[in-house]
């Protein structure tokens, strides 16, 4: 056991170490962060003395070093266009980004997996065709249309539901939530749902194709020629089986959740991570754009490690090949 999680935490530091580097090079590569910080009246000996005291000059490997540190530090340097450390900016807009993402995560898991289950059992009913019915729109329909069509719906049309925001957030530390506020809750729907639906569309198919695979398998066929009851051996046998590639799948889905907000925040002005990204990249603010990078690469290297260790909790056969 401790030499996976050994291995697996090694392979996460590369992996880490690989994404820092592709940061960083957008420091080397994209724009000139001289222009962005300053205006255009500054004069020559003014840009190189600038240069200088953020240590443009000194020779690559030393400039990434210097940048590993600081990012392990948690400094990623001074946002171009705000003046701001980017630390701080990130720090204010990540609590709206991971409400976001794990509600509509909650969403996801929630509905799919029953719903996923219930088209293997039953697969001939009319809610069964329903349900793939809409995974199939799920699926089809880009996130930005979803979330356009649910704005004109619920948010013009209707007038349920606000368009854009977060609502009344209560800060709790350097934490805001809009959990304890009514505006919070009825912001949060509309986009938790928007990013939810793709999310749960394929854990639905993913569960019900494996589910049925399963129910095809000898153990199942011998657990019914046992005479054990049908919910014991859908539930306790065929789903825990299926339990495996969903977990996979659900932990990817996950970082993908908090990855690619980015189009959900844009669409309802989520003052989250994602929408300050896209507003750095038109400006080539590129301390944030790198900081953005590095923790979404944390998110998914954090989450596949969690992956991993629940394997062990799932499927037997792994813990005696690493005995």
């Amino acid at each position: 056991m401790m030499s996976f999680i050994a291995r697996r935490i090694f392979q996460s530091i590369f992996v880490m170490l690989t994404v820092s580097f592709i940061a960083f090079s957008l420091f080397r590569y994209v724009g000139d962060p001289i222009s962005n910080m300053v205006g255009q009246d500054t004069t020559l000996a003014q840009r190189a003395e600038l240069k200088t005291q953020l240590g443009l000059d000194d020779p690559f490997l030393v400039q990434y070093a210097r940048f590993i540190r600081n990012a392990v530090q948690g400094d990623f340097g001074i946002s171009y266009r705000q003046r701001r450390p980017v630390s701080e900016l990130i720090e204010s807009r990540m609590p709206a980004t991971l409400e976001l993402s794990f509600v509509s995560a909650f969403i996801a898991l929630l509905m799919g997996i029953p719903m996923g289950v219930y088209t293997a059992l039953k697969r001939r009913g009319l809610i069964s065709h329903a349900f793939m019915t809409i995974s199939l729109i799920g699926i089809s329909l880009p996130t930005f249309l979803t979330g356009i069509l649910m704005i004109l719906v619920f948010g013009v049309l209707l007038q349920w539901l606000p368009t854009f925001g977060r609502g009344e957030v209560v800060q709790i530390g350097w934490w805001s939530s809009g959990f304890f506020t009514k505006s919070g809750w009825l912001s949060l729907i509309m986009p938790a749902l928007t990013l939810a639906l793709f999310q749960m569309t394929l854990i639905m198919r993913l569960v019900r194709a494996e589910m049925l695979e399963v129910m095809q398998t000898d153990f199942i066929k011998f657990a019914r020629a046992r005479g054990l009851p049908e919910r014991m051996i859908n539930f306790r046998h065929a789903l825990k089986n299926t339990l495996v590639p969903v977990i996979t799948i659900t932990g990817l889905q996950l970082g993908s959740i908090i990855a690619f907000s980015i189009i959900t925040e844009t669409v309802f002005q989520w003052p989250g991570m994602g929408l300050l990204f896209i507003q750095s990249i038109g400006v080539v603010d590129i301390p944030v754009m790198a900081a953005y990078l590095l923790m979404i690469a944390l998110f998914f290297v954090i989450i596949n490690l969690i992956v991993d260790l629940l394997y062990f909790a799932v499927d037997p056969r792994l813990r005696v090949q690493n005995n």
